[in-house]
C-alpha cells in the first residue's frame, strides 16, 4: 500500500508525485480514469530515479479501490480554469467528481488534501457528503496564497524566502484576506520594512496571482505552485511534523461561522488537522471573513 495516493494524473497530480519523490517523503500511487495514463507517467518518473536519485516508489493503477487504501489521498482530478473563468465557475463541472469520490470513501480514515477547484466549496462538499471528520479534509488554497505572498515580499525586499512569514486567510479567491499583522521578516513586521502603498500592492498582486498565471499561459491553471504545496502538506501529515499552515477547513464556530470551508492556520499532524487557530482580526477583516462565508453558503445551498 502506498502512503500517498493521488486522484488525477494530469499536470498537478503528476508533478505532486514527482515533488514527493524528490523529497523522499513516501511511496506514491497515481490513479486516473484514463486507462494507462497513471501507469505510463509513473514509469516515466521511475526511469528518472537513477538520475535524480530518489528512492521512494511511484506506481500507477487503473483501480480506484487500490488507491483508496492510501493513508493520504490528494484529489487533483477535474476541469481546470481557462482564461476568463473564476474558480467558482468550475463548481458544477467538478462537483460530480468529488461527490462520487466522497460516496466511495464514507468512513475512511485517510487524510484528504483537496486541490481541485473551487477548493473551498469542494472541501465543504466532501466533508458533508462523506461524513468524515473535518480534521481529515483540508483544502490547499490558503497554503498556496500565503506562499505566493511570501515570494512577493521576499522579491520586493531582495531577501531569502526562508526568512519571510506571511498569512492569508478567508476564501481562496480575489476575496482572500492577507493579514499584515502576521507578515514579517525574521520577526520584523513588514510595516517597518515597506511603505503601506507597497504592502497594498503586494496584497493585490497576491489576490490576482492565480488569474495572472492563467491569463499569461493562455491554457490552464497554475500547477507547479499547487503541486509543491500539496507535496509539502502531505509531508507534514506523513511525518507528523506539527507544522502550522493555512488550509481550507470546514468551520465549526470559528468567528461565528459554521458549515463552510475557508482558510485558517491549523496545526498539521498524523491525524490531519490537529488544531484550528484563530488569528486576531480587525472588525473590517472579520466582516470580510463573514461575508465570504455567507457567499459560499449561498452557493452550497443551491447545489
Amino acid at each position: 500500500m502506498a502512503h500517498v495516493g493521488i486522484v488525477g494524473s494530469g499536470n498537478v497530480g503528476a508533478n505532486t508525485a514527482f515533488f514527493i519523490a524528490e523529497k523522499g517523503v513516501a511511496d506514491v500511487q497515481l490513479y486516473d480514469i484514463q486507462e494507462g495514463l497513471s501507469t505510463g507517467k509513473a514509469l516515466d518518473m521511475m526511469e528518472a530515479a537513477p538520475i535524480r536519485g530518489y528512492k521512494t516508489k511511484i506506481s500507477g493503477t487503473d483501480r480506484r479501490d487500490i488507491l483508496l487504501k492510501s493513508e493520504i489521498i490528494i484529489i487533483t482530478a477535474g476541469a481546470v480554469r481557462q482564461p476568463g473563468q473564476n474558480r467558482e465557475d468550475l463548481y458544477d463541472a467538478n462537483r460530480g467528481i468529488v461527490e462520487e469520490l466522497a460516496d466511495s470513501m464514507k468512513g475512511t480514515a485517510a487524510k484528504i488534501i483537496m486541490v481541485t477547484e473551487p477548493v473551498d466549496l469542494l472541501t465543504a462538499l466532501f466533508v458533508k457528503r462523506s461524513g468524515v471528520k473535518r480534521r481529515q479534509v483540508m483544502g490547499l488554497g490558503g497554503m498556496l496564497d500565503s506562499t505566493r505572498l511570501r515570494y512577493l515580499i521576499a522579491h520586493e525586499l531582495g531577501l531569502s524566502f526562508e526568512n519571510v512569514s506571511a498569512l492569508v486567510v478567508g476564501r481562496h479567491s480575489s476575496a482572500m484576506i492577507p493579514l499584515p499583522e502576521y507578515c514579517s521578516v525574521s520577526g520584523i513586521p513588514i510595516s517597518r520594512l515597506l511603505p503601506q502603498q507597497s504592502i497594498e500592492r503586494l496584497f493585490d498582486q497576491t489576490r490576482r496571482a492565480g488569474d495572472l498565471i492563467v491569463t499569461m499561459a493562455q491554457r490552464a491553471s497554475a500547477y507547479y505552485g499547487p503541486s509543491a504545496a500539496a507535496a509539502d502538506l502531505a509531508e507534514a501529515i506523513h511525518l507528523d511534523t506539527g507544522r502550522v499552515v493555512p488550509v481550507s477547513v470546514v468551520l465549526q464556530g470559528e468567528y461565528g461561522v459554521n458549515g463552510v470551508a475557508m482558510n485558517l492556520p491549523v496545526v498539521i499532524g498524523r491525524n490531519g488537522i490537529e488544531q484550528v487557530l484563530q488569528p486576531r482580526l480587525t472588525p473590517e477583516q472579520k466582516s470580510q471573513f463573514v461575508n465570504s462565508a455567507n457567499d459560499l453558503a449561498t452557493i452550497l445551498a443551491r447545489s
